[in-house]
């Protein structure tokens, strides 16, 4: 399955469309029309490029309404996974979205969305699954009918559950797995064939972790629960954002998100720093909304120099403007490019952390076109232009609040990760849920798996703070800290992806004194025993190794008897 890396965003002339189109009759336009139709009103014209390339494409004009495009009739089953992509050029200056749309009998469908530019192509790149199997109509729209809609190399290929689970485990087994030979040698450098060797994970790599809120303080049932996991990252639900902790003008309380700091340090749990601000205007401290522009914005530096003070290098992560893609209080209230401002006060107050955007439906919902790949990109170069932002160290945040209402769209997912991955920036996955419904904890493990096995995914944190009134939208445990089929899925998944309460791998060496077994990258206890060894240590060696993608794949480990 192609996990493609784009260098440029607009290309001169398009690529070759992906699985050579699959199931798309004609999908470069070599045949003119054939396979293709009108929708709505749209004329259509075939084309040639007048480059020396001579390349061929469809272009629709002359439109009136958003859906008036070219179209082509397909037939999608309900068990089958379908990758999209197209190439996407429009007429005249301007960044025009273009949305990819199938029309089926339950409804329609978006594929994924992206931001069209005149005099070079954009790579559309999505996905769909179907409710039902049953015809369809794939088009194309625009909000924008003042321009034409230049498209080529379409592609859409299907994949069973099957071959989707294997390129994930895959995947996996290519990013976060390492191959290891174990061997034991004497004093004298001889290998020792037959030992035992007990290998245990100490600690993963791979960041994965909950959030927290302030109930963990006080709750040694809570603590205990969250401690015997191997969660490695957290994130504070609400107790480091800014109505939090200046609740009424001037008096700022960090009592709480410390001692919060202090639980996470005691057991070696990193922590993001969640948020400096945020651009909902519903999210604001009580007393900002009756103050004047200039005031605000003396306000707004003070918070943010006041937090990134106190926290700076002890979180991982700042979350600068949480949600400045759906919202725009500051850009309302401070200054059109406020944003931009903001990232540039942060590089200033704490250059080492990594600065994040942080916005929701951007691999949740296909259809937002406000958070889509392509606006969440422009969105970081409009911050990285910005005088002195463009060595910010920044990194890309998509929160992951997926609805329960259908199964989650695993190859939109994997599309809209891939697109940012060309960004060239970490990308977490910061807050992970699913709206509470029936099939609530199965729709979490395909999520979970398809984030863990993304090679460009950095980081996961699940959005399943406790509170004894009930979670946000999800929790993982009762009442009693007993666990949910959502608390029993994560743990299987722990374990499933290296960590394990007994042996994560055991087995003998060879005549040669090598034992070989395959890791994930982390931490790990190894244990060696064999009569050989004597009294020494009741027969057993112990010693550590880390495993990781730069380790050597080679471990000797030196025994005296």
């Amino acid at each position: 399955m192609i996990i493609q890396q784009l260098r440029r965003q607009c290309l001169e002339n398009p690529l070759k469309p992906q699985y050579g189109g699959g199931i798309i009759v004609n999908p470069e336009f070599n045949d003119g029309l054939q396979g293709w139709s009108q929708f709505g009103e749209a004329k259509l014209e075939h084309r040639e490029s007048q480059l020396s390339s001579g390349n061929k494409f469809i272009a629709a004009h002359t439109r009136n309404q958003p859906y008036d495009s070219i179209s082509q009739k397909l037939y999608l089953h309900k068990n089958k996974l379908y990758t999209f992509s197209a190439w996407i050029q429009v007429t005249r200056s301007g960044n025009v979205t273009v949305t990819a749309v199938f029309k089926t009998s339950s409804g329609f469908k978006h594929a994924g969305s992206t931001i069209a530019e005149s005099n070079c192509w954009s790579m559309l790149k999505g996905g769909l699954t179907v409710d039902e199997s049953g015809p369809a109509q794939l088009y194309f729209e625009s909000n924008n009918t003042s321009v034409e809609i230049w498209v080529d190399s379409v592609s859409l290929q299907p994949f069973t559950a099957r071959q989707w689970m294997s390129h994930q485990h895959q995947s996996i087994e290519k990013a976060h797995k390492k191959k290891v030979r174990i061997q034991a040698v004497d004093s004298q450098g001889h290998p020792i064939p037959n030992a035992t060797i007990t290998v245990q994970q100490r600690r993963p790599s791979f960041p994965f972790g909950c959030a927290i809120n302030k109930n963990i303080l006080n709750n040694t049932p809570y603590q205990n629960w969250f401690t015997s996991r191997p969660f490695t990252v957290t994130t504070f639900e609400d107790e480091m954002k800014w109505y939090s902790t200046e609740r009424s003008q001037g008096n700022v309380d960090y009592s709480v998100s410390d001692a919060m700091l202090q639980f996470a340090k005691r057991h070696r749990i990193a922590v993001r720093g969640h948020n400096v601000f945020w651009d909902d205007p519903r999210r604001q401290p009580g007393w900002v909304n009756s103050l004047s522009r200039k005031q605000l914005a003396l306000a707004a530096s003070r918070r943010l120099n006041s937090i990134m003070s106190r926290y700076g290098r002890q979180v991982i992560a700042w979350d600068v403007v949480n949600e400045n893609l759906h919202f725009n209080f500051f850009e309302r209230r401070v200054a059109r490019n406020a944003s931009a401002i903001f990232y540039n006060w942060a590089k200033k107050a704490d250059g080492t952390t990594a600065l994040y955007m942080n916005e929701y439906n951007t691999i949740e919902e296909s259809g937002d076109t406000a958070s889509s790949p392509g606006r969440y990109m422009r969105k970081i170069r409009e911050i990285k232009r910005f005088g002195g932002n463009r060595n910010a160290k920044m990194g890309i945040g998509i929160e992951g609040h997926f609805s329960g209402n259908a199964p989650p769209n695993l190859p939109y997912m994997r599309a809209a990760i891939d697109t940012l991955a060309t960004a060239r920036l970490p990308i977490w996955i910061t807050e992970v849920d699913v709206q509470n419904n029936p099939n609530q904890a199965w729709y979490l493990e395909q999520i979970l798996r398809e984030a863990r096995s993304h090679p460009h995914v950095n980081g996961i944190v699940l959005w399943a703070a406790w509170r004894p009134e009930g979670c946000y939208r999800m929790c993982l445990t009762d009442n009693n800290f007993r666990n949910l089929p959502t608390g029993d899925v994560v743990d299987k998944l722990l374990h499933e992806w290296g960590w394990k309460q007994g042996t994560t791998s055991f087995g003998a060496t060879n005549a040669n004194g090598v034992f070989e077994t395959t890791l994930f990258h982390g931490d790990y206890h190894v244990q060696v025993g064999h009569p050989k060894l004597g009294k020494n240590c009741s027969g057993l060696v112990r010693t550590t190794l880390n495993v990781g993608p730069t380790s050597t794949p080679v471990f000797l480990l030196r025994v005296s008897g």
